[in-house]
């Protein structure tokens, strides 16, 4: 699996985006996505992704985490298959706010990897269709992402 890095803020130890590329290419082999996917991780601050949640989702705060799939069917068109695939596929971009983790990891007293980590996980599982909006689906993802930080060995 391909993950191309971005980080404005110039924050991210190299050792966080190490562990998150792992977790990531770990998901995928949990998922079954093929070896030849390819994401975009992007570091941004709360600026940047207020402006990104006000843009396409209308909510204009900063947020922790934003996925932007590639593989959501528009009007006619036919589903690619993520799985076992020979062509590169392009998941998506996954943009998460430095600002908000750092946040986040202070309120929730744990460190600043274990939240990047759990951010980039929920963000990928978003680019794969897993959601939240309901209370069941809302479950089968926070059971899921549980399931693979824990066999990972990143536990809260």
């Amino acid at each position: 699996m391909y993950i191309d890095f971005h980080d404005v803020t110039n924050s991210v130890e190299s050792d966080y985006i190490d562990v998150i590329q792992r977790l990531i290419t770990f998901a995928a082999s949990k998922e079954g996505v093929t070896q030849q996917a390819e994401v975009s991780i992007n570091f941004v601050n709360n600026k940047e992704i207020q402006e990104l949640n006000r843009n396409y989702r209308q909510k204009n705060t900063p947020t922790d985490v934003l996925s932007f799939p590639m593989q959501e069917l528009g009007e006619g068109e036919e589903e690619v298959n993520i799985l076992d695939e020979d062509l590169p596929i392009l998941l998506g971009d996954i943009v998460i706010s430095v600002d908000k983790a750092k946040e986040q990891a202070e309120a929730y007293h744990h460190s600043l990897e274990r939240e990047l980590t759990f951010l980039a996980l929920h963000g990928f599982l978003h680019l794969l269709g897993y959601d939240h909006l309901s209370e069941e689906d809302e479950k089968r993802m926070f059971s899921r992402q549980d399931e693979i930080l824990g066999a990972f060995g990143i536990e809260r």
